[in-house]
């Protein structure tokens, strides 16, 4: 059997303990050092627990009435108390003759759309547009490229495929596509508001 002397475990935490009381230098950090640890101990722990910290300590627990505790779900209000989206059904646009204005902005913007000489820069051809066009698609049609349109002239007079008092979808031919040109009505008058390739 070992025999067992003041120099083992005994020394360590003799030295421990002691460590503190051998001067007010040692004192003053062990206290530091433990309340840095406990305050660590404080913010770190609610949040691995998943507990939310307080920020009072001493602070009463909230009463019922502040509000619904965690894990309750809330009272749902009855169906009668809550909003909806539409007041009243949505109103189908009503046909309506096809206005000569609105053929016309169609052919102009349509010849413009396709002028595009060779070097000819975005900017450029899209002031030709600008004044047949919402202010709203001009941004849009700032993303083409005009040297990849694929028409050099109109080719006809435009036809109606769509008439409502407020817009008139108009298809317009061309050497290229056939273009489906959305003409809506604005404060400033009718402007193309979208374009696609018809079929």
């Amino acid at each position: 059997m070992p025999i067992r002397t003041n120099r083992g475990r005994t020394a360590v935490y003799r030295r421990l303990w002691g460590f503190p009381l051998r001067s007010p230098r040692h004192l003053v950090g062990t206290l530091v050092f433990l309340a840095v640890v406990i305050t660590a101990l404080g913010v770190g722990l609610p949040k691995i627990l998943g507990k939310p910290a307080s920020a009072h300590p001493g602070a009463a627990p909230p009463n019922s009435s502040a509000g619904p505790h965690t894990g309750v779900a809330a009272p749902v209000p009855s169906t009668e108390t809550l909003p909806t989206r539409l007041s009243q059904p949505l109103v189908t646009p009503t046909s309506a003759p096809p206005s000569t204005d609105a053929l016309n902005i169609a052919k102009q913007w349509a010849t413009a759309w396709v002028r595009h000489p060779a070097g000819i820069s975005n900017a450029d051809w899209l002031n030709g547009l600008r004044a047949f066009t919402t202010d709203e698609y001009l941004p849009v049609m700032s993303t083409v490229d005009p040297a990849n349109i694929p028409a050099t002239k109109v080719t006809g007079d435009p036809t109606v495929a769509q008439s409502y008092s407020s817009s008139v979808k108009v298809v317009v031919p061309t050497d290229g596509p056939k273009l489906s040109i959305t003409v809506v009505k604005t404060a400033a008058g009718w402007r193309v508001s979208d374009y696609d390739q018809a079929s």
